[in-house]
């Protein structure tokens, strides 16, 4: 199989920083040290950058189908985003249709992305439909390659478990090296607070973030963390919002709980004021749990300095805004939920949070790819960049700039979430496994190529 070297450039890992050449023997990093001589098919000179792992965003949503239309990237586009981002790992939410088997609910989404695939990618499994036969099936979900389940708290009569299933599941998942997931927000108080405004003629998307207020996260993260200590399982949190959603973390893993959180990437850079945007604009701003204040937006880059929030994910689910966001024109609820983000993740974070020195740049590697590597079965094979490992590496150059845009971006989508800033700090080169995917602005992988990652159990 074809070598390639890459001289000259600065390795930086989780916990490490340093000036090293990196060989690569078919798709593994085969030798690591400083000025390595060894001749190799293609050698690529990375003075003046910095190589880091690829990118891994474990919350994504593409092809999925919700609100009566379907996310507006399959596996190959969505795919094209990520590689352009720097990101070649991610793991997809499967979701389980009500009647089904677990094993039918996966072949359903291997069906969508096998042929379709570029990057690496896993499934969670999404339960909507726990019964004594998924019961049965739940412990063999690890041998089919899934070792993480989600469970919904809220979206009412469509996604939403009850507190019986939600504790059974976490209570089986803990026995059976599977990680258990939670949309942690209050449906019940939810689907109250929504027909009321709907009834007082409120139907602007304004109204999406009003009715789906702080304390409903918060109440339902802890109400989560509370079963999952009582289940004796550990338990990760999607998409964290605000202060007192984080809060209730904090309280948890000072217990000793084994419990682990999320944001993404909008929660930092997006506000309550997006939403209130003039005529339906806020539509684009609409996912849940809801964007949140400025205060927020400090209490979560605390929080992922201080290692409260382990990972930055995007929660990735782009509906167009002509077309697609209309759909609830006339009623805030019928907006599909969901925003883009699967290519602007890696340099809108390197941007605003290691620029703005708000993390280190190892930290920022920390929260990309590294913890969704160990909290996902993925580590030492994916999120650093060490001999053995997977050669997903990154070419980050710190002085290129760009202003982004949904006419020049990849996703398959008609707006973007940050159109129009300014940011410094940009992959030019994309490894996955040894192959150069992207290079300078020129995609180079073929559909099919991805490949579906069995996870190890977890051991948290």
């Amino acid at each position: 199989m074809a070598t390639t070297l890459i001289k000259n450039g600065t390795i930086v890992n989780s916990g490490e920083t340093y000036k090293a050449d990196v060989l690569i023997d078919g798709e593994r990093i085969s030798r690591i040290g400083s000025t390595l001589s060894r001749k190799a098919d293609n050698v690529v000179d990375a003075r003046g950058q910095y190589l880091v792992p690829g990118g891994i965003d474990v919350h994504t949503h593409l092809a999925m189908p919700f609100g009566g239309t379907v996310s507006s990237d399959d596996f190959y586009t969505g795919h094209k985003g990520a590689a352009f981002g720097g990101t070649t790992t991610h793991i997809d939410f499967c979701i389980q249709s009500k009647g089904e088997s677990f094993e039918k609910s996966l072949k359903t989404w291997h069906d969508k992305a096998d042929d379709k695939a570029c990057i690496d990618y896993g499934f969670h499994m999404a339960i909507t439909d726990l019964n004594a036969k998924t019961m049965e099936e739940l412990p063999k979900l690890p041998s089919m390659g899934v070792t993480s389940i989600k469970l919904f708290m809220a979206y009412k009569g469509v996604l939403q478990v009850d507190d019986d299933t939600l504790f059974q599941a976490m209570r089986i998942a803990g026995k059976s090296g599977i990680l258990s997931m939670v949309h942690a927000e209050n449906g019940d108080v939810i689907d109250t607070l929504v027909s009321e405004a709907l009834e007082a003629g409120n139907t602007s998307p304004a109204w999406h973030g009003r009715t789906r207020p702080h304390l409903c996260e918060a109440e339902a993260t802890g109400r989560a963390i509370a079963m999952s200590g009582l289940a004796d399982a550990p338990l990760y949190v999607v998409h964290m919002t605000c202060e007192s959603a984080v809060d209730q973390l904090r309280l948890g893993q000072k217990q000793g709980l084994k419990v682990y959180g999320e944001t993404c990437t909008q929660y930092f850079m997006t506000s309550q004021a997006d939403l209130e945007r003039p005529g339906f604009e806020g539509a684009k701003y609409v996912c849940s749990p809801p964007i949140r204040t400025k205060h927020d937006q400090e209490a979560l880059w605390k929080a992922v300095a201080d290692g409260t929030l382990a990972v930055i994910s995007t929660d990735h689910c782009p509906f167009n805004f002509k077309g697609q966001k209309d759909l609830g024109k006339d009623d805030f609820s019928k907006i599909p939920n969901g925003m883009p983000g699967i290519e602007d993740r890696m340099y809108m974070t390197y941007d605003r949070g290691v620029r703005k020195e708000k993390i280190s740049m190892n930290k920022w590697v920390e929260l990309n790819c590294t913890n969704p590597a160990k909290l996902f079965g993925l580590y030492p094979r994916k999120g650093t960049i060490t001999v053995g490992s997977d050669a997903d590496i990154v070419l980050w150059d710190t002085k290129a700039t760009k202003t982004v845009s949904a006419k020049t971006h990849h996703m398959n989508i008609d707006y973007n979430t940050y159109e129009g800033k300014r940011i410094r700090g940009l992959p030019t080169k994309t490894f996955r496994r040894g192959h150069l995917i992207v290079d300078d602005g020129e995609f180079l992988a073929e559909a099919g190529s991805g490949r579906f990652l069995r996870r190890e159990r977890v051991k948290l």
